[in-house]
């Protein structure tokens, strides 16, 4: 064979390589999917060729979002398909579940989960499925999505295609509104929760509190300053804005532990029926973000955060401690959000610094003390209930166990109980006397102190009264606008 016949199949074979491979390119050039045709169909328009607009939705909203397409689609005489196509489909954005090279995606049944509308209703939403509907009389498709955090998608999502984007706009607006106006967050109890999967927050739904103003033993008005500022606000709205006044609030219940600091917000929350409360505690309180944002969007609404103290000057996604995050967060509401930020602590020394290098976004300070020798009284008579002792012997325990708490009280009258069933008989002033002294005794001093005790109780003075009673000429409560 000549040399010119090797230069001619050279060229021959590059000729077959270069049709192989241009072959191969067609083969994965994307084609049009069985689900692409069928959202084709709808559109009236080739699908492959429109932009999907993404909408990102926390997953906790997506109840919410559930809620406002179903009502659309019901408007626009919509159906509701799912996609097959095993575990790829979701990682496919829409293009992709339109038009692929490698995956023939098509209409299948749709996937749903069982979602909690409240402490104990729920609905079943859509997961993966596609609406097909009609909007503003054109026709438009939305892909709706949950989180599926094992996947990396951190938060569920809308994709919404039509043919006319002042149209899909439009739209997209009209899911946000009705997501504020179905919404099953608005009104409720929440509190935030880490997931498995990271640093995201799953809501949780809490009953509300059912807690009586005569549970609540605090000096007298305390109790009241607190309720008015937190929630008296709201009524007097239109005056406040007609005078140029905002009406966010900051509260700080600050004291020892065990004086009625969770029980002064229990009975803040059985009061407000209707308002949205998001609950923070410890390390859920880096999700203040997510917390403010749902009091923003949900108002009139109250967001606490409990034991602020514990995690004041911890970091979590920024170079500052969280505290700040959660001024940022208050500072960050517009003075007509109808909001009250309600913290306590057990430490307000942690705090004081912090809070006077930002003045104004706490405006009320309300020290919650241990109680002093009439709310002794009233912790053991609300305890005693309707049990056999005798006033004189409650007004004794009362005068001997100054500077011990609600929690010490309870424990007395139960301790007070099991020394009587040991008896097998009825619980009686010598009971309680037996228990007094037992809580009293020296080897009791730990014992005390965890049950909120101050570590020295002060001796009772001749008067009757006592340095920490908030009734008898000593220790006075203080709440600091």
């Amino acid at each position: 064979m000549s040399e010119q016949d090797d230069l001619d199949l050279m060229r021959r074979v590059g000729a077959y390589l270069e049709r192989v491979n241009q072959l191969h390119l067609l083969e994965l050039t994307a084609t049009r999917t069985p689900l692409g045709d069928e959202i084709s169909s709808h559109l009236g328009a080739d699908a492959s060729v429109l932009p999907a607009v993404q909408e990102v939705v926390a997953d906790h909203r997506l109840v919410d979002v559930d809620l406002a397409l179903a009502e659309l689609s019901r408007r626009g005489g919509g159906r509701l398909v799912g996609v097959t196509g095993g575990d790829q489909r979701l990682h496919s954005g829409m293009a992709e579940l339109i038009s692929s090279p490698h995956a023939r995606f098509a209409p299948g049944p749709v996937d749903y989960l069982e979602r909690a509308t409240g402490p104990t209703g729920s609905r079943r939403v859509v997961s993966m499925g596609v609406h097909l509907f009609a909007y503003r009389d054109l026709p438009v498709a939305v892909v709706q999505r949950a989180a599926a955090r094992q996947y990396g998608r951190e938060a569920a999502g809308l994709e919404v295609m039509g043919t006319d984007p002042e149209v899909v706009s439009d739209l997209i607006d009209a899911i946000r509104r009705l997501m504020v106006e179905l919404s099953v967050l608005r009104g409720k109890v929440l509190s935030f929760v880490p997931t498995e999967y990271g640093h995201d927050a799953g809501a949780t739904f809490l009953e509300r509190p059912q807690v009586a103003e005569s549970d609540v033993i605090l000096p007298n008005g305390l109790l009241d300053d607190v309720v008015r500022h937190a929630l008296g606000i709201s009524g007097h709205r239109r005056e406040l804005e007609a005078a140029g006044q905002h009406l966010k609030r900051g509260i700080l219940l600050y004291g020892p532990p065990g004086t009625g600091k969770t029980l002064t917000i229990r009975h803040l929350l059985s009061r407000s029926d209707g308002v949205t409360a998001v609950l923070l505690t410890g390390s859920s309180i880096r999700f203040i973000a997510a917390a403010a944002e749902i009091a923003r969007t949900f108002q009139p609404s109250i967001v606490v955060l409990e034991d602020v103290d514990l995690v004041a000057m911890e970091r979590h996604s920024t170079p500052q401690p969280l505290l700040f995050e959660v001024l940022d967060a208050l500072d960050g509401l517009g003075g007509d959000a109808d909001v009250a930020f309600v913290m306590t602590t057990n430490r307000v020394d942690v705090l004081e610094r912090a809070l006077a290098e930002r003045p104004g976004r706490v405006d009320l300070a309300v020290e919650i003390p241990l109680p002093g020798l009439g709310e002794r009284r009233r912790l053991l008579r609300r305890y005693a209930a309707q049990l056999a002792f005798s006033e004189s012997a409650l007004d004794d325990a009362a005068d001997r166990t100054a500077g011990t708490t609600g929690s010490f009280a309870k424990e007395l009258i139960r301790r007070s109980v099991l020394e009587a069933a040991m008896r097998e008989a009825t619980p009686g002033d010598e009971d309680l006397a037996a228990a007094l002294e037992a809580l009293m005794a020296d080897r009791e001093h730990l014992t005390r102190r965890m049950l909120g005790a101050a570590a020295e109780a002060p001796a009772v003075d001749a008067s009757g009264g006592d340095p920490l009673s908030g009734e008898e000429g000593g220790f006075a409560w203080r709440a600091h606008p």
